[in-house]
């Protein structure tokens, strides 16, 4: 029979597991180099089909890259989600309210240094033609169905809400506690700390989101 294709890929596509395996292959591209190791071309040799498959499920590079970039923040909040996950044998739910909080930076920075090929695909800059205000499918978030942003966002609520930080205070808070930690990991991944050592950077980790948190609380008390 011409043109009949029995190959194994082909028969992945037909069954409609194609985009899987393509996502599956960015996936592995970012973990292995960054935003910038996401080809097309490539994820689709890994997936076993011709470039022209790739087309009925990424139009271009840059919706693979964004599907990629979900899947970076979807693996973030889960790392995050697990050091708030360890705070709940805390019963006091003011230690326990501020436990989650530091929880948030130490789950974000530990990410970092582990997967930075992922880290960095998930705060690539993006074309100002992509709408930032395009629906949410979902796949950025975590098993809370909170993305990494959203639940530094609820660890501050329940700091107002276990009376450690006032209200008034609240609004703008994230902003101050995400570019403090966020400066720490490109200094640790691309900055004059990329050498320092695991317990090194674990130390410094601990002592940035200590000062942020007692910042915070700082001024709260003023």
């Amino acid at each position: 029979m011409p043109n009949e294709d029995l190959s194994p890929a082909r028969a992945t596509y037909r069954h409609g597991d194609l985009k899987r395996a393509l996502l599956d292959a960015g996936v592995a591209l970012a973990r292995e180099g960054g935003p910038a190791a996401v080809v097309l071309r490539e994820a689709t040799r890994r997936a076993g089909v011709v470039p022209n498959a790739a087309y009925r499920h990424f139009q271009n590079h840059q919706a693979l890259l964004e599907a990629v970039r979900a899947v970076a923040l979807s693996e973030l909040a889960r790392a995050i989600e697990a050091e708030i996950h360890a705070t709940r044998r805390l019963r006091d739910p003011r230690p326990r309210a501020r436990a989650a909080f530091r929880g948030v930076g130490l789950g974000y920075l530990r990410f970092a240094r582990h997967e930075p090929g992922l880290f960095c695909t998930a705060f690539v800059a993006r074309p100002f033609d992509v709408d930032e205000r395009a629906p949410d499918d979902g796949a950025a978030r975590g098993a809370s169905g909170m993305d990494p942003f959203e639940l530094l966002g609820h660890t501050l609520d329940g700091m107002v809400q276990a009376g450690l930080l006032p209200p008034a205070r609240r609004p703008g808070a994230e902003f101050m506690a995400w570019s403090a930690v966020h400066g720490m990991a490109m200094l640790m991944l691309d900055g004059p700390l990329r050498g320092l050592d695991e317990a090194g950077c674990q130390a410094l980790a601990e002592r940035l989101v200590a000062m942020v948190e007692q910042g915070l609380l700082a001024e709260a008390a003023a």
